[in-house]
């Protein structure tokens, strides 16, 4: 079998509550416990990568000949899983599944590479890093906004081992929210990109993270940005997704971002507005999934993401609509056909998807930013 459709199967089997085959026993798998979840076949692939250091992408502005170094001198805690953003969302599945599956088959190993990452010295040297002359844009809004995720995940535990940590992190949390502060009065426009510049994704995780920490000042700036930015918004033009390169859909971000902000009511309203192509007999196939033709390619393979991230963003605006919406049933409907497509698409074949999806997979899986009133109505 094919080593991507193998683990693909794997992970489809999982998600029906099927015993997984040895056949579709990923490579990274081999000296481990088998997993039990899909959230573990999930881990397996950032315990994988989190301390990867090559190969390496790096954003990085040099202020001087001093500056010349490898990814784990330069970043220590994040330099893995091919770049800094990536190793973000990494640290922050891993994170997830201590707090969403306590007592899971690979809690020793997490908290050994979490704990390796989560130093003192580490997050000190991410600090100087942040700060330095010339990165007040770096990893703006994608990464930042990850990092203040995975913050949030450490907030809302009350494992000892992970309340230290959170301390660790909060320097660095700090520089970042003081920067985004400062940021979001200059910010003139949204960015309705399908990649890692997009606003609405990030200002979703942003204020996830205020609210969870409760920074009033932080969630009204970004409330009110997002009021400013898209309240007016009509006829997203949906038909033109996916661009070639997303892993993040523009209309469909933004619709998951205005769910945060608006009062139900108001919501289903301007909702109507804004996606009036959402159709209303239950259909799936009004939204047809991305398509990979070459997995390899680390450009092309971010459509397996959007297939993910429009999943969730399906079921965070059918959360948000009136009990007995008749938009509802296709939001879903949708959503679980992206959902198959997406997790189908998760495996360790190529580094060029491995290294992320699959924390779009767990945020996904996990519910992570969905209201719970989703939950109870399926």
């Amino acid at each position: 079998m094919h080593a991507r459709a193998a683990a693909s199967a794997a992970l489809v089997g999982l998600v029906c509550a099927c015993s997984p085959s040895d056949e579709g026993q990923s490579a990274i798998e081999a000296d481990r416990a088998a997993p039990v979840t899909i959230e573990d076949r999930f881990a397996l692939l950032a315990l994988d990568c989190v301390h990867r250091e090559y190969p390496n992408k790096i954003s990085h502005v040099m202020n001087s000949a001093g500056d010349v170094a490898a990814p784990s001198q330069l970043t220590p805690a994040f330099y893995g899983c091919f770049d800094w953003h990536s190793s973000v969302h990494g640290h922050w599945l891993l994170t997830r599944i201590l707090t969403t599956q306590p007592g899971g088959v690979y809690e020793e190993e997490i908290r050994e590479k979490l704990g390796a990452s989560f130093t003192e010295a580490n997050l000190a040297a991410e600090l100087a890093y942040y700060t330095a002359e010339g990165r007040a844009s770096f990893e703006r809004p994608y990464g930042v906004a990850w990092y203040l995720q995975l913050v949030a995940e450490l907030e809302e535990s009350d494992d000892p081992q992970l309340t230290q940590w959170r301390e660790t992190l909060r320097p660095l949390e700090e520089a970042i929210v003081a920067q985004v502060v400062d940021w979001l009065p200059k910010l003139a426009y949204p960015v309705r990109l399908g990649t890692h510049n997009q606003t609405a994704f990030a200002f979703g995780l942003m204020l996830d993270y205020a609210r969870t920490v409760g920074d009033d000042t932080l969630a009204k700036a970004i409330r009110d940005k997002t009021l400013g930015f898209h309240l007016a918004d009509r006829d997203c033009p949906l038909a033109y997704e996916p661009s070639g390169e997303d892993f993040l859909s523009p209309c469909l971000m933004e619709a998951d971002l205005m769910r945060r902000v608006m009062p139900v009511t108001e919501y289903a309203g301007w909702l109507t507005g804004f996606l009036p192509q959402i159709p209303t007999d239950g259909r799936a196939d009004w939204l047809e999934p991305g398509v990979v033709r070459d997995a390899s390619d680390g450009k092309l393979v971010h459509l397996d993401g959007v297939n993910l991230s429009r999943a969730w963003a399906l079921e965070g605006v059918a959360s948000a609509l009136p009990e007995g919406d008749d938009r509802i049933p296709a939001l879903l409907a949708a959503a679980r056909r992206h959902k198959e497509t997406g997790i189908a698409a998760v495996s360790d074949e190529h580094y060029s998807g491995s290294h992320w999806l699959a924390s779009f997979a767990t945020y996904l899986t996990t519910k992570r930013g969905i209201a719970d009133a989703l939950a109870a109505a399926e």
